[in-house]
């Protein structure tokens, strides 16, 4: 279901895209994941490399993005850290919205928001400068990326395969994140592992 008319030529005047066109480097499926180190919102360095042996999930975010506000409203996403960090993943959130860009915060601030929506990932990453989205190619809030334990990308792209901002689509779209762990639990080959994001054009530096 798509978003009408209106509605579509709105987002994009704001700067929100519902799918991704902005031309950037990616990551490759079955490659190794783009190493990085960066401050977390608590202050601490967070470091891929160190989460090595275990299943990273690399969710990009952007609180006022629309798109990204039906999944944390609806309980969607938080549902999704609540039950795979049970299982031992690793989630980690990434902003990389630049200074003064929609969705730029600082640490304590990224802290509070995920407290008010309930949001438990493992840590916050913060990008402004956006070395991190750029190196994995990210292009939307959401856009979300699977590396397994041996560190190699196993799934980019969307969160499901409804690109609209409306929570009741959620429960009729196909969950590419749950959809990729089924495979992954049961020994098989991701078989979406490249989907197209969709949402709001991530903030970068100019």
């Amino acid at each position: 279901m798509f978003l009408p008319t209106l509605l579509r030529r709105s987002l994009l005047a704001t700067g929100i895209a519902l799918t991704a066109t902005t031309a950037l480097a990616a990551a490759e499926i079955g490659q190794p994941a783009p190493a990085f180190t960066a401050q977390g919102a608590d202050g601490k360095p967070v470091s891929l490399a160190a989460y090595k042996g275990k299943t990273v999930v690399l969710e990009w975010t952007n609180h006022e993005c629309p798109f990204v506000v039906k999944h944390y409203e609806s309980g969607n996403i938080p549902q999704l850290q609540k039950d795979f960090t049970a299982k031992g993943v690793v989630w980690l959130q990434v902003i990389s919205s630049a200074p003064d860009k929609q969705g730029h915060v600082d640490g304590p601030s990224a802290i509070k928001i995920n407290r008010a929506r309930n949001a438990v990932p493992t840590a916050v990453v913060l990008d402004p400068d956006g070395k991190i989205g750029k190196a994995y190619g990210a292009q939307t809030t959401p856009h979300l990326y699977i590396v397994d334990p041996a560190g190699q990308l196993v799934y980019k792209g969307g969160i499901d395969s409804i690109p609209s901002a409306n929570k009741a689509d959620i429960a009729k779209a196909d969950n590419y994140v749950k959809l990729a762990f089924a495979d992954l639990a049961a020994g098989r080959k991701v078989s979406h592992a490249s989907t197209k994001p969709y949402g709001c054009s991530i903030k970068y530096a100019d």
